[in-house]
């Protein structure tokens, strides 16, 4: 008598390698921070002995998991601020006094404690972004600037004749929160950015971030593209 034949499944998983981010600057900049490792995941190993083809149906649906959904490129936010800075004394002459008249939206941060909305205005051709917040010397408590941009990648800021002091999200397509600059001095020229892809800039006081519990990772509801 022949023994039962015995079914064995093989489980193929592919290593995914990520593509380096295309750096293309908004502003003058020097040479662009060095990119740092994204987030580990890790899978919780089941609590009781599976029967094989249940651990094999397992073993199937986390690959996929792992595929489906892989870590985020992000820079969490630090437990501690960076210490505050003060608006300038000074502003330099507004060479266009009032600026553009730019579209206003409202956005709100989900994933925060109360869920606070900002109403923002939005940079979304290049003239606009290069001006950005510059020769303002005061900026609502609940106001922002929301810069778009065409294509997600490592974008680079500057506080040039930027006169208020800011906070600066990275904003990834979804409304995932890549990483958070506090507390950016005026008047600084120093390139600024966080090492990961961002179709989206957010431009509040400074302050803002931590005052109402916005982190790294937290989601922001955006406008419709097109806004």
């Amino acid at each position: 008598m022949k023994p039962p034949m015995r079914w064995t499944c093989v489980l193929l998983v592919t290593s995914l390698a990520v593509a380096g981010c295309d750096k293309r600057a908004e502003e003058p900049l020097l040479s662009p921070p060095p990119r740092t490792p994204a987030s580990d995941v890790s899978h919780a190993a089941p609590a009781t002995p599976r029967a094989p083809a249940a651990a094999a149906t397992s073993a199937i649906a986390t690959a996929v998991a792992s595929v489906a959904a892989p870590a985020r490129c992000m820079v969490p936010t630090p437990d501690a601020p960076p210490p505050a800075v003060e608006p300038a004394r000074s502003c330099p002459s507004d060479p266009l006094p009032g600026g553009f008249d730019l579209t206003k939206t409202t956005i709100s941060f989900v994933d925060a404690p109360g869920q606070p909305q900002l109403d923002v205005e939005l940079a979304q051709l290049d003239i606009e972004r290069e001006r950005g917040l510059m020769y303002r010397t005061s900026m609502p408590e609940s106001a922002g600037m929301l810069f778009v941009f065409d294509r997600p990648t490592v974008h680079t800021f500057w506080m040039h004749n930027t006169c208020i002091p800011l906070d600066m999200m990275f904003v990834a397509d979804d409304g995932f929160i890549t990483g958070i600059l506090e507390n950016v001095p005026t008047l600084n020229d120093a390139s600024r950015s966080i090492p990961c892809p961002a179709s989206y800039v957010l431009e509040v006081n400074a302050g803002w971030s931590r005052k109402h519990g916005v982190r790294a990772g937290q989601r922001i509801k955006l406008p419709p593209q097109g806004t």
